[in-house]
């Protein structure tokens, strides 16, 4: 057992030799990750923070390299590049559409490589100075792993059920487990005993061993148990809270390693993750509370309404020319996009579109939903990358007392979140959610692939079947070259 000899090498393990310019140079880092989050908050700063992100991101890696000795330089420089590589490769195909299991899956790789420097830092505490006076692990040092392991975990195996929901892998349909809330509170209040009975345990051994691989199998598991009975409604919720996780994962293992940037850039990332998912929450009528706990939004009626049998209703069918003829001859028109839009890849011939009616007289506005899509800010991405200018954009509590003075609604792949429904319903399963007045509006054109969907929720759309309504069933972009050809 070793025995420390030397008051610096004690200085060393509770101080853990931190040089004020390290210090600093973190400071700075994190400063510009405060920055960057601020620039993202609005479209028209978000390239500025999207490069405030990458200088802080920058310093905090080179002074890393400089100040910590964990690998030898070209081992670490040729694990960047290949990381780098297959980063810049997927960015470069990854279509919109895809966005969001794109970022559920490099959530899945931040809760991953929490997971692993946990158990790095168990197996070989001495390279991470975490060894007490008595050459054991410290105390505070095993909360730390434990929790990190669990955070991670939960976030690896969450993500992986949420890329495979997003990508079609697996259904989008709640999977409801019977006593499942009662499980969930079980295998959690397991993991949280088992990380105390691991920071209180004595020498190591068999027994710690076998403490640290029980919390993280119990952590992967919860991860999937609280995953799988969340529909596709709500995945834009589900995105932002893995992100939360993800950012605690990494904050508790900055402590691990006594690196300061990370614990400033994880707790960063997880309030910022905690704050949108509870402006998630908020715009979708949920409680904040049962989204950490799983499974919200998914009770067995809600499930069973993606099945029942839909009620035969006369509805008006319109075409390319009656839509071109109204919304020429329009004052204002407000088009509504949804997550049809994404996968039409139809933004692009909306822009054109709304140019054409803007060289009319035509005053068109876009309305977003905070959930529209499959992730935060989904729509807002796919508008920009078309060019569409950020002062057409409105949030939905701008513009929503518009729609009783404007001529069109134009909605393209949007569904649940104009359904009257979530203010009329008590059964329904948006009941509560915020949605667009639409039916205010004097004309509403509705482009959908057929009447036989009914959006992430499941539930029919008394929108439909509105006198003003006329429904355009075809291919979102296919709808709209033909439009932009009869506005010509």
């Amino acid at each position: 057992m070793p025995v420390i000899e030397t008051v610096q090498e004690i200085e060393i393990i509770e101080g853990h030799g931190v040089n004020p310019w390290v210090a600093l140079a973190y400071l700075i880092a994190g400063v510009c990750f405060i920055l960057a989050l601020r620039g993202l908050s609005h479209p028209t700063t978000s390239r500025r923070g999207n490069r405030y992100g990458m200088i802080g991101m920058g310093i905090a890696v080179v002074t890393t390299l400089v100040t910590h000795e964990i690998a030898s330089l070209p081992e670490i420089a040729g694990a960047i590049a290949l990381g780098g590589v297959i980063g810049f490769v997927i960015a470069r195909r990854i279509a919109m559409t895809a966005m969001p299991q794109l970022v559920a899956a490099f959530h899945s790789l931040v809760g991953l490589a929490a997971v692993l420097v946990g158990l790095a830092a168990w197996l070989n505490p001495g390279a991470f100075e975490i060894l007490d006076a008595m050459g054991q692990i410290m105390v505070a040092s095993r909360i730390e792993m434990g929790l990190g392991i669990a955070i991670g975990a939960i976030t690896f195996s969450g993500s992986i059920i949420a890329f495979l929901k997003l990508n079609g892998n697996m259904s989008g349909s709640p999977i409801l487990l019977p006593g499942r809330h009662i499980l969930n509170l079980a295998v959690l209040v397991a993991i949280l005993g088992l990380v105390a009975a691991y920071a209180m345990s004595g020498a190591g051994g068999p027994g710690e061993g076998l403490l640290i691989v029980w919390i993280t199998l119990l952590a992967f598991v919860i991860g999937f148990l609280l995953i799988v009975p969340i529909g596709g409604a709500d995945m834009p919720v589900v995105v932002s809270m893995l992100n939360s996780y993800s950012g605690w994962a990494a904050a508790a293992m900055g402590f691990t390693l006594h690196n300061t940037a990370m614990i400033i850039t994880g707790a960063l990332v997880g309030s910022s993750g905690a704050i949108l998912s509870y402006i998630m929450c908020k715009a979708m009528n949920r409680s904040f509370v049962s989204v950490i706990a799983g499974g919200f939004g998914a009770d067995a009626g809600s499930a069973a309404g993606e099945g029942g049998a839909k009620e035969q209703r006369p509805w008006k069918r319109g075409s390319a020319e009656d839509a071109a003829f109204l919304m020429k001859e329009a004052e204002s028109v407000i088009i509504i996009p949804g997550y049809g839009m994404a996968v039409a890849q139809a933004q692009h011939a909306l822009r054109e579109m709304t140019d054409i009616l803007k060289e009319h007289g035509v005053s068109v506005k876009f309305a977003i939903h905070p959930v529209a899509g499959r992730m935060p800010g989904h729509m807002n991405v796919l508008l920009a990358e078309a060019n569409v200018p950020y002062d057409d954009v409105f949030e939905l509590e701008d513009i929503n007392s518009e729609f009783a003075q404007a001529d069109v609604a134009f909605i393209i792949g949007a569904n649940d979140v104009v359904n009257p429904a979530a203010r009329t319903d008590k059964s329904s399963p948006i009941y509560g959610m915020p949605v667009f007045d639409v039916e205010k509006a004097k004309t509403i054109f509705f482009i959908k692939r057929s009447m036989g969907g009914q959006g992430y929720a499941g539930v029919d759309n008394e929108v439909f079947y509105m006198d003003q309504t006329m429904m355009l069933l075809a291919d979102a972009k296919k709808m709209v070259e033909e439009i932009v050809k009869a506005l010509d």
